[in-house]
């Protein structure tokens, strides 16, 4: 049989590190289903308990708890527990009631922020130099975001209806409260350099314009022209405009601390410059050559198709504060830029710290054995590392026949490692090698409507300048036919956290940094009971919520910024 990867409440994210280790065969349920480990465990003899719908029932609840809430869980005692497990029924309702996290973060939408508070970003109206735990930032009570960059000196974010909010010291030293900026150009999503944002409309124009309130004020305006007139833009910025086909337009956009990538509708990808103060000087622009000195006439953030080997088309596109990532339609991942740490996935070679062409990583060099075909599914990336995402598929032949034509997803991950952000369990200064990020790879759960086994991929991930979160794609129902979040079986998405916590980013409450992936805990506002455990932090999938009297479709997301930290609710994409 096989062994399974626990997902069982604990009291401190030490406890939760070492779960996820996966060193151990170990056994639990949640929520009636079952995470299982590596398939060379099976040899063990570790038999799945007869009890587990007992089990499911005390910790049904404890996996439905979220984020949002700060109240801790309470839970029964062993009397009371043996009394509700011999009525099932009253059991699971009086359990559901019991624990309300997640009924309370689905009425009190939101965003919740923490970490360095030095320039106001984390909450304007407190003097605190850091936020050890999330804190509600009330201006966005009444909004759904579309999306939303944390910088170390200031935030950014854009609403419902596609209009610009800032706030921090780096927009303003004198108004640091969320401010609404470029306003009708229902903007979808954005991205942050050194000094200015960058930002793509649903009609595919690319803005961008001073982080700076006074630059914006007093900056050289745009001529904004419509059928009927013209006139001059109310705040400063310019438009990037790429040189594109009858039809095509851009889809995505990622950026780093002086460049951004352009994705279009056609699978192809430009870069920019995107800093007033610095010209990309790491090859992160992905061209050859391209330099300060060496840059054509025009403007200094005119974009620049990049070159796909034999014409690839890009499916996505991520960026590190120095370096770039693409992942193709095959399933191939290139990679261009800054290789100081190793984040190219390449070996790293003093003479030539950068490329400046994109450049294959060898996927299926990671998997040795012949009856194993990976393809890249994901890229991501921050400060200087990188993340891939992989389905390994069984083709060939192997001592288990069940594992044959099997699809497992595995992490891998390369870069600097020296504040834990590799999540392998190493403080490593420069990784050139992918290496896999074992806690969350090979992991399945048992799906109660096919009887049988689900790879567990990522469903999000965020990576910051020295921290990262991750949130898996768990099932969060037992009755599958739903997409309510009604149940008291319904449970939320599993979010785990690693690496810098200089600046209690990672919201644990502590200043230790972590270099395996772990669970936080629900914070509380009251006096700890010793003897209640508290509720582990789960994100809520998509649900129909209602927010400012108006409904939407919408869910949680996570976003690490430089040294800070947030969760929100976002418009359903």
């Amino acid at each position: 049989m096989l062994a399974t990867r626990v997902r069982q409440p604990a009291a401190n994210a030490a406890t939760l590190t070492r779960q996820l280790r996966g060193t151990g065969v170990r056994r639990t349920t949640a929520l009636g289903r079952r995470y299982y480990a590596d398939q060379r465990e099976a040899s063990e003899g570790q038999t799945p308990s007869s009890n587990w719908i007992r089990n499911s029932l005390g910790f049904a609840a404890t996996g439905t708890a979220v984020f949002l809430a700060y109240s801790y869980a309470t839970r029964p005692d062993e009397s009371e527990f043996l009394k509700k497990v011999q009525s099932p029924s009253k059991s699971i309702e009086d359990l559901s009631t019991r624990y309300v996290q997640k009924k309370r973060s689905l009425g009190s939408p939101g965003l919740y922020i923490w970490g360095t508070n030095e320039y106001r970003v984390v909450d304007p109206e407190s003097k605190e130099s850091v936020v050890k735990t999330p804190r509600k930032l009330s201006y966005f009570d009444s909004h759904v975001l579309r999306d939303l960059k944390l910088g170390e000196t200031s935030g950014a974010a854009i609403i419902e209806n596609g209009d610009l909010v800032q706030w921090g010291k780096g927009y303003s030293e004198t108004e640091f409260k969320p401010t609404r900026t470029l306003t009708g150009k229902n903007l979808i999503s954005l991205s942050m350099s050194h000094d200015r944002i960058i930002a793509l409309s649903s009609d595919g124009k690319v803005y961008s314009l001073p982080v700076s309130q006074h630059d914006q004020l007093y900056g050289k305006r745009t001529e904004e022209k419509s059928w009927f007139s013209s006139s001059r833009s109310s705040m400063s910025y310019r438009l990037i405009q790429p040189s594109l086909k009858m039809g095509e337009k851009v889809t995505a956009i990622s950026g780093g601390l002086e460049h951004v990538l352009l994705l279009t509708s056609s699978g192809r990808v430009f870069s920019a410059a995107a800093s007033t103060e610095n010209f990309p000087s790491f090859g992160q622009l992905g061209v050859a050559g391209l330099a300060w000195a060496t840059r054509p006439p025009g403007p200094v953030d005119t974009p620049h198709e990049v070159k796909i080997p034999n014409g690839a088309k890009v499916t996505q596109i991520a960026s590190g504060d120095y370096h770039s990532l693409l992942l193709t339609k095959d399933g191939d991942v290139l990679a261009f830029g800054d290789n100081s740490f190793g984040q190219l996935g390449m070996g790293f070679d003093p003479a030539f710290p950068f490329r400046d062409t994109p450049t294959p990583l060898l996927i299926r060099g990671l998997y040795r054995d012949g009856s194993r075909l990976p393809q890249a599914t994901g890229v991501a990336a921050g400060g200087a590392n990188s993340f891939f995402t992989v389905d390994v598929h069984q083709t060939g032949p192997t001592q288990d026949l069940k594992a044959a034509g099997k699809i497992t997803s595995d992490i891998w991950t390369c870069g600097r490692g020296i504040w834990g952000a590799l999540g392998n369990g190493k403080w490593t200064h420069l990784q050139d090698r992918p290496t896999k990020l074992k806690a969350l790879s090979g992991l399945v759960e048992y799906d109660e409507a096919t009887k049988g086994l689900l790879p567990i991929r990522l469903n999000d991930i965020s990576v910051g300048t020295t921290h990262v979160a991750a949130i898996l794609d768990n099932q969060t129902h037992l009755n599958r036919s739903t997409a309510a979040l009604e149940g008291a079986d319904d449970a939320g998405l599993d979010v785990v956290w690693w690496g810098g916590n200089e600046h209690f980013q990672l919201g644990t409450g502590k200043r230790s940094n972590l270099s395996q992936p772990a669970h936080i805990n629900v914070s509380s506002d009251t006096v700890p009971d010793v003897n209640k455990e508290p509720a582990r932090l789960q994100i809520m999938p998509a649900y129909r919520g209602t927010v400012g009297g108006r409904s939407f479709d919408m869910r949680q997301r996570v976003e690490c910024g430089r040294h800070i930290s947030a969760i929100y609710t976002a418009l359903k994409k």
